[in-house]
């Protein structure tokens, strides 16, 4: 191989390491300090790697790593298609210490959602769910485990309709929903929010097969709409309270708008 094609492969290859550089996402930190990080994870983008993202490039855990130049440790996770604060320690002491809050249920998570119809203004779930096994990670896992104590608190923030008809009915409702969980079980709003018919727009495993097709061509948009706002917990080394919020991206800010929506309080 001549030397000229060895350098045009080369050049070609550094044009292609360039161009992902330049794709490559920017994390937007909520806060930080010695001990501890939290950032606003974009719907779309998996914690870490998995075997679901064989086709992946990027990962939060990674990115954050290259952008603060430093390794963290990964304290609880969110869905892929969620939105919001996610927490991340930076030393192995305080990543032992925050899980410890996490599974003593110490750490107050604030959620929302756009679900289907009008809810109720005040609903508490108080339903046990079944473990949820992914179909490769799991597939030597018992499927004969009992439902695990799941409940999840509810309040309904906004109301509104789009006056056009889908199915049976003239117009289309929905709802914003703060959804507060005092458990930890896998998709529990999401489930807790199928269980009372009332599911989250975007949900492609509990959702609704005639909201999600009609969302996404009124709105723009095909995602989930279930946000992960705050994070309230104290310190594990300075014990002040701490709260880290995440704003809600233009997606939303958008629906909002469409909603009517654009002067509430959350």
């Amino acid at each position: 191989m001549s030397k000229s094609i060895v350098e045009s492969e080369n050049q070609a290859e550094l044009a292609d390491l360039a161009a992902c550089e330049a794709q490559k996402p920017v994390l937007e930190i909520l806060y930080q300090d010695e001990y501890l990080v939290a950032i606003n994870k974009p719907a779309g983008l998996f914690v870490h790697r998995s075997f679901l993202d064989r086709h992946e490039r990027y990962f939060a855990l990674q990115l954050l790593r290259d952008q603060i130049g430093q390794y963290v440790y990964p304290i609880h996770r969110l869905d892929k298609p969620t939105s919001g604060v996610l927490l991340f320690a930076l030393d192995q002491e305080v990543a032992r210490a925050l899980n410890d809050k996490f599974i003593t249920r110490d750490i107050e998570k604030t959620y929302y959602a756009l679900v289907r119809g009008f809810l109720a203004e005040q609903v508490r779930v108080d339903y046990p769910l079944k473990e949820k096994l992914d179909k490769i990670g799991d597939k030597y896992a018992s499927e004969d485990k009992p439902a695990q104590a799941a409940v999840t608190q509810f309040t309904t923030i906004a109301q509104g309709v789009i006056n056009k008809p889908l199915g049976r009915y003239d117009t289309v409702r929905y709802s914003l929903v703060k959804a507060s969980p005092e458990t930890g079980r896998r998709h529990q709003i999401r489930r807790h929010l199928a269980h009372l018919r009332f599911p989250i727009i975007g949900d492609v495993n509990y959702g609704d097969n005639k909201q999600n097709p009609f969302f996404a061509e009124e709105f723009g948009y095909r995602r989930l709409m279930l946000f992960a706002q705050s994070l309230a917990f104290e310190h594990p080394v300075t014990k002040k309270p701490l709260v880290i919020e995440a704003a809600f991206d233009q997606q939303w800010l958008s629906v909002f708008e469409q909603l009517g929506w654009q002067g509430i309080k959350v």
